[in-house]
Formats: structure tokens, sequence, C-alpha cells
């Protein structure tokens, strides 16, 4: 059975531990000037943001009516795309009525959460229609595909590219996943260079650290979750969203199965027409759902990369400010801490728990400091353990794929401001822990940044 979805954690009573914790100057053992930097120097909310706010916020309409707001939305993508879901129209709604509950929303934080839940319904009923107009489309067979799955910050995305690079993979791009259709090039040069324009704004004006934490391009492999009406997704990039996850608590596996449907459906429609490859596919939150993935993917292999969790909830925290920025005034990084230990604890828990009864040939396993050790080792490694050909064309192309992204500097973070203690983090994962002693090296520095 899965585990309450709805885990809390106890948080520690103790303000201080003497633990050493990631550094932002990289040193072993944090000094207090760097946590009291951490703590109390961090802005979030842009200027461009306090200011469009106050210009705006008469303007925006529907705030005191969002179920109407909604259901002026889902008429205009009805009309738009040609095709009606009443059911999914309800079901998605929810995600944007637990949005606009988040006491911090802004109003362009509330028009923004209604534009994205929006697209997801409509890409939804295109692909809808595409399966209704080409039912030959669902007869694709997505074969032996791929899982990147592991905490945030483990170098699930470094993974997910490496794997994707190779010619007879395929990892689907950001943009045809919030654009999801058939062949097209007119359409994938306009919705490409759309997608581009988005995120330069969004990283320019109002979340400016997300290039460096976690860089987007249109015609880069993404998270799956994108093609999912549903997961765990949605308050990592809106809020704590209480309302929602009792919600999603409580959904049987049978609508859990219907979201990695959706995401099946949304692959044989980009499959259609086109070479079929293998599908390389990532988001850290997969863990939670292992065994209802296999149920729809019977033959999918997971990766799952490993890292010990006291080094990386600081990261996903950040990570999870960051995108909280555009929508909220001034998020709270306590707020963000419980969260991020809420979920990622559960996810990890849900997949020890899967992990005893999935075959365990369906796992590899991928420790970071290996990794980030001698990655021209470990890659090759990792492709036969996936039944993959290493080829001498993937060799000469690996250190592009490695290379930092130009432009982006390194993530700097810290614990302490989002109310975490490295003792409190350890207790809580000490299942996980206990595993990832057998192959990893906990207190090792890795060689490279991944």
């Amino acid at each position: 059975m899965y585990l309450d979805r709805q885990r809390y954690v106890r948080q520690s009573s103790s303000e201080a531990t003497g633990r050493a914790t990631a550094c932002p100057r990289g040193r072993t053992t944090c000094h207090a000037e760097c946590t009291r930097r951490a703590i109390v120097s961090r802005t979030t909310t842009t200027r461009a943001s306090r200011v469009l706010n106050t210009v705006f916020a008469p303007a925006i309409r529907g705030r005191d009516d969002p179920a109407g707001a909604w259901a002026k939305a889902v008429a205009q993508a009805d009309e738009e795309l040609g095709v009606q879901d009443p059911e999914l129209a309800d079901s998605i709604g929810r995600v944007f009525a637990s949005i606009v509950e988040e006491p911090r929303l802004t109003p362009l934080g509330w028009f923004f959460a209604l534009s994205v839940v929006r697209d997801r319904y409509a890409n939804r009923l295109r692909i809808k229609k595409v399966l209704a107009e080409h039912p030959e489309a669902a007869a694709e067979q997505i074969k032996n595909p791929v899982f990147v799955l592991g905490l945030p910050r483990t170098a699930t995305t470094l993974t997910h590219k490496v794997l994707a690079a190779s010619p007879e993979h395929r990892g689907p791009r950001a943009w045809e996943m919030t654009f999801t259709g058939l062949e097209d090039p007119e359409v994938a040069r306009r919705e490409s260079k759309r997608f581009d324009q988005n995120i330069k704004i969004v990283t320019r004006l109002f979340a400016p650290g997300l290039k460096h934490i976690h860089p987007i391009r249109a015609e880069d492999p993404e998270e799956s979750l994108v093609l999912m009406p549903h997961g765990t997704f949605w308050p990592l990039f809106h809020g704590s969203m209480h309302s929602y996850r009792d919600w999603y608590a409580n959904r049987s596996e049978a609508e859990l199965a219907g979201d990695y449907e959706c995401l099946k459906q949304g692959l044989q429609v980009l499959q259609h027409g086109r070479e079929p490859k293998r599908w390389i596919l990532k988001y850290p939150a997969h863990l939670n759902d292992m065994p209802v993935i296999k149920k729809v993917f019977p033959d999918a292999t997971f990766v799952w990369t490993h890292r010990d969790p006291a080094t990386v909830v600081g990261s996903a925290c950040s990570l999870v400010e960051t995108l909280w920025a555009p929508y909220q005034r001034e998020p709270d990084p306590r707020e963000v801490g419980r969260l991020i230990m809420e979920s990622m604890v559960t996810w990890v828990d849900n997949a020890l728990e899967a992990r005893l009864s999935l075959p365990p040939s369906s796992i590899v396993d991928v420790p970071y400091h290996a990794l980030s050790h001698d990655p021209h080792t470990e890659v090759p490694r990792l492709y036969s353990a996936i039944g993959a050909t290493w080829t001498e064309s993937d060799a000469a192309q690996l250190d592009q794929v490695l290379a930092r992204p130009a432009g982006t500097r390194q993530h700097k973070y810290h614990m302490a401001r989002y109310g975490l203690q490295q003792a409190q983090v350890e207790e809580a994962f000490a299942p996980y822990l206990r595993l990832l002693k057998g192959f990893d090296s906990l207190d090792a520095q890795p060689t490279a940044d991944l």
C-alpha cells in the first residue's frame, strides 16, 4: 500500500545542532556570517513584479470570482479547439481553485496561474482531438521507456540530458509538451520561438535566479510532468496549496494511473508519424509513483539518481522559492522548507516500499559522487545497464552535454534559511540513508558540480 501522500515530517525544535551544512562559500563547516547572510539578505520578489502588481492590480478582472474566471477560460479553450471535456475541466480546475487560496498570491500571480492552468487544460484537449481525428495514433507503442527519477538536485537533469542525447533515444522537448501535436515544421518554429520568448520574460523580470538553477530552453528535453494533468508538482510551482494536496492525497490508484495514461497519450501523439525512438523521461517525483508507472508502462526502466539528502534539500528549497516568486509576495522560506520536507520524505519512502516489489532489473542506481568523479566511465556503464549501446559518437559529445550552459553560475543556498538543520534531515531520511550508504560516499566532495 502507498504511504500517506500528505505525510507530515516532524520539525526539529532545536535551532542549532553543531553539524556541518552546505555552505554558500563552499566550506565544509558553515560560519555564522554565511548563515546570517543566507537567512536575512535574500529578496525573491523582483522590482518588476512589485511595479506591475501595483499598476495592473485594478485591471485584472475576475479575482473576486475565481470559479467564474475558470469557467470563462474553459469555455474559451473549448471554443478554440472545438472539443470539450467537462470532467477534465472540473478536475484541473481544482488546481486553480487551490492556487487562488494562497494568502500571498499577487495580482500577477493570479493572472499567471489562470494562464498556466488554462494552457494545461487546452493542451490536454489538443491531444484528445488528435487522437480522435487520428485513432491510429493511439496504437503507437511506447517501448522500453526510461524514467529518470531521484530527489531534486541529484543530477536528474544531467542524467536525462545524457541519455536523451543518443541518436537512438528521445527526450520530449519543452515546447512540444506545452503544444502537443503531429509533426508540422511551421508550428514547431512558431511555438519554439514563442516558448523561448516567454521564458526570457519570466527569467528577466520575475525569476532571474531560475536560469542559474534550472535553465529551460524550448528545444531541450524537459520534465514529463508537463504532459500530466495532476501530480505533486503543482505546489512546488505555486504555493503550499493545502486544499489541492488534501484532494490529491485521497485519489485512487486508478485515478493516479489516469495521470500517467495522459502522459502516454502525449507521447503517442509526439511519436506518431515520426521515427520511433526510445523515450527518456524525467521528473524527480516519479519516485512517488513507481508501481503506478509500471502498470501503465510495464516495460519501463527506472534510473534512480542518489545523493545525500542533507546536501540537496537546501538547493531544492531555493529552487521552489524561486518558482514561487512570480506568484507570491515575498514567499515564506520556512513554508517552503516544510513543503520540501513533507514532499520529499514521502516520495522516498514510497519509492523504498516500491523497490521491495519491483524487479531488481528494472531499477538502475546512479550515485552522484561516482558520476561526478568519472562520467566517462559511469555514463557508458549507465547505457549498458539500461540495455542501450554506447557509441563513439556518444563518447565524442559527452563533454559538451556535461558542460554548464553558457551564462549560468553556481547555485548557492543554505538550508538554514528554510528552517532546516542537518540532524533533522538525517532523521527524516534515515531509511533512505541506510540504502544509500551501501553504494555511495556520503561525505565525499563531488569532483564536479552537476
